[in-house]
């Protein structure tokens, strides 16, 4: 049910400065010019990426941090820098993921245009396999030391890993990450010096690890950004426009509301968050008792993710959703489906403002309502539009709540880790 607190009013966020402010880019533009089938085709990867947010349940008491997220890399990148002198590098934002990697010289086999070359850094580190980070990777055994030779160095940690249909093969390293204007020693990254298989599916930049287990960006810098980091990110429609990515405490939005961060140990990577209810308009989704409930030990809740494209609900859940929302638009037509959306109607026969706001209710008295770009997505070459959400797939997964990059475009988003905290406040980065 929508909570009985005040509206949360998503004002624009401060600006002051940041300890690191970087711009945040597209991965890729796509090549309609319509929104609607612009967000249709990006959309397409998502059944691989949600696979991979259900299935990242690993055995109690042991870590997961996949070199790699999912099966398509995310759609909004970074530039950075890599060794000394710093190799310039293009890396996805992952807020799922916890492993840094880049493509790495020399490999013939990397998709990528530009490879970083460890030959050309100074300060360029292989780590051994007796590193601690290497059982994260779940890298390779470590041999039985040289019984004639026991202060002979142990082989570096090497590990392989699935993407799509290929595989990553990779050195665990260590080198300077430098991110805007602030440079960190000795971050622990994979290099990728070969794949096999396929490469068409493969993303040609590295990947920056943003989630909450011990390789990722938060975790390796100590206490250099005080647990926390906030993006915006910037719509699928701007072309010309960036949003950004702000690391540390300095300049994050005062006006931002929270929610408090749950942690699921057999997925630590993720950002969970208690999701209560829905509106539509003014009115309470009425969805099944317990269908937003948060259960460790089935991956069950809602995550916020920077990776998937279109928010997916719960199959109860989106039903309950979609009937809600048919309902206020009152289509004379009724509705048709295109790509992942099942809720399309002829917008030339609902009068302006027939389209309702979604509102998301989480604990803390957060109400996050979504601004109509954020809901609805038009076409440009037809009287269409559509209810820009899904239902999960129940093939890939049927627990799991994603909010996903679409509905928090235009919004500052703050992981607040140190206080195990997510907040959310409106601001225009396009």
């Amino acid at each position: 049910m929508a909570a009985t607190t005040v509206p949360l009013l998503l004002l624009l966020a401060a600006t002051v400065a940041a300890a690191a402010d970087l711009s945040v880019y597209h991965n890729v533009h796509p090549q309609s010019a319509s929104p609607l089938e612009s967000i249709i085709a990006l959309a397409r990867d998502d059944d691989a990426r949600l696979l991979f947010l259900s299935s990242k349940a690993a055995s109690a008491g042991a870590a997961s941090a996949p070199v790699a997220s999912g099966q398509t890399p995310p759609s909004y990148v970074v530039r950075a820098g890599l060794g000394s002198p710093a190799q310039p590098m293009l890396l996805a934002l992952d807020t799922s993921a916890d492993a840094t990697w880049a493509h790495c010289s020399p490999c013939g086999t990397c998709p990528a245009s530009s490879l970083f070359v460890p030959a050309n850094s100074s300060s360029y580190a292989p780590l051994p396999c007796s590193s601690s980070m290497c059982p994260i990777l779940q890298g390779q055994p470590c041999p039985d030391r040289d019984p004639f030779d026991s202060a002979a160095p142990l082989p570096s940690c090497a590990f392989s890993k699935p993407f799509a249909d290929a595989s990553f093969q990779a050195a665990l390293a260590s080198d300077w990450l430098h991110l805007g204007k602030d440079s960190i020693p000795n971050y622990a990254f994979g290099c990728v010096g070969s794949v096999s298989g396929p490469t068409s599916n493969l993303p040609k930049q590295g990947l920056l690890g943003l989630g909450r287990g011990p390789m990722a960006l938060l975790s390796q810098v100590g206490n250099m950004y005080s647990g926390v980091f906030s993006y915006c990110l910037p719509s699928y429609k701007s072309y010309y426009f960036s949003g950004s990515l702000r690391l540390g405490a300095a300049g994050q939005p005062r006006a931002a509301r929270y929610t408090p961060m749950l942690r699921n140990p057999h997925r630590s990577s993720l950002y969970y968050v208690n999701v209560t209810g829905l509106s539509v308009g003014r009115s309470p989704v009425k969805v099944p008792a317990g269908s937003f409930a948060f259960d460790p030990s089935t991956g069950a809740g809602t995550v916020v993710d920077s990776g998937t494209v279109i928010t997916r609900w719960t199959a109860p859940v989106y039903a309950a959703l979609r009937e809600e929302f048919r309902r206020h638009v009152a289509a004379p037509s009724g509705y048709t489906s295109l790509g992942a959306f099942d809720t399309c109607f002829n917008t030339d026969e609902v009068a302006a403002g027939g389209a309702p706001a979604v509102t998301i209710h989480m604990d803390g008295g957060v109400d996050l309502a979504l601004p109509m770009e954020n809901t609805l997505i038009h076409s440009s070459a037809t009287p269409l539009a559509c209810l820009a959400m899904a239902e999960a797939p129940q093939n890939v997964n049927s627990v799991v709540n994603v909010v996903a990059n679409l509905q928090q475009q235009n919004l500052r988003v703050v992981f607040d880790v140190a206080n195990s905290r997510v907040g959310f406040a409106r601001e225009s980065c396009n």
